[in-house]
């Protein structure tokens, strides 16, 4: 079968079932699409890893593995080494929380829903001045507010 749209130099003879244009010129059209639409890509990457019940659970498997441990540490060496200011300041707060100079409530200030609470800072020139959040309301006002100040 010949290809029907001949768009990579290496053109090939295999072909995907039911395409007329072979694999390496629907890789090349697939990768010029990607890159002619990459918000709109990235945008439902983002969705597809957050929403997808598949893909989580390959991401949590993913995790519990050497490599998965490694790759976290990593990540999570980088952001301490280009944060520190903001490391800084989620130390003293744990400091002071564990201390009790600071309580941490079980609820959310912004919708007073419980679980997983953020202590979130306006600026971090107070790391002791915290705003009690949850992960949505945590996100959401990064979202309309941007960075804290002086991290």
């Amino acid at each position: 079968m010949e290809c029907s749209k001949q768009v990579s130099p290496k053109c090939s003879p295999d072909h995907y079932a039911n395409d007329k244009c072979c694999k390496e010129c629907r890789k090349q059209l697939v990768r010029e699409n990607r890159a002619t639409k990459a918000d709109y890509y990235r945008d439902y990457d983002k969705r597809r890893f957050q929403e997808d019940p598949a893909v989580k659970a390959r991401h949590k498997k993913y995790q519990q593995t050497e490599a998965g441990k490694s790759s976290m540490n990593k990540a999570k060496k980088k952001w301490q080494e280009s944060n520190s200011i903001k490391r800084g300041a989620n130390i003293m707060v744990g400091n002071a929380v564990k201390n009790g100079k600071l309580h941490k409530p079980d609820s959310c200030s912004e919708c007073g829903s419980g679980g997983r609470i953020h202590g979130h800072h306006d600026d971090y020139a107070y790391p002791l001045v915290v705003r009690w959040l949850c992960a949505k309301c945590h996100t959401q006002w990064h979202n309309e507010n941007g960075e804290g100040l002086n991290g």
